[in-house]
């Protein structure tokens, strides 16, 4: 969950980011908690727990805000303002492979002799 510290430094400049609906998200500090957790554990997006709201609501955003470019506005401005972020790395290890490039053999292959 975002503190009110992170929350205080980030909530401008997500408003002057997103896009502007008919109707705002009820809760934007709780769906971004979500986003921001889901994407600090991995964890799939169903995964959310219940008290940062439903996790279609928070997949949903996430969707629609890279489509429209959010993220990349909100990453320019945070790096403007000197906000410090943490490095993130994504080791080969934990992506799985789809079956077809994990090297099994294809239907009518050539048998080795």
């Amino acid at each position: 969950m975002l503190s009110d510290g992170q929350w205080a430094m980030l909530e401008p400049l997500v408003e002057t980011c997103r896009p502007k609906g008919k109707t705002p998200p009820g809760d934007l500090r709780r769906t971004m908690s979500a986003i921001f957790g889901r994407h600090q554990n991995g964890a799939r997006w169903r995964a959310i727990p219940e008290g940062l709201g439903p996790w279609w609501r928070a997949a949903q955003i996430f969707i629609r805000w890279a489509r429209a470019g959010v993220w990349e506005r909100l990453l320019s401005l945070v790096q403007e303002r000197g906000v410090e972020l943490g490095m993130v790395f994504l080791d080969g290890t934990s992506v799985r492979a789809h079956h077809r490039a994990a090297g099994a053999a294809r239907k009518g292959d050539l048998k080795p002799s």
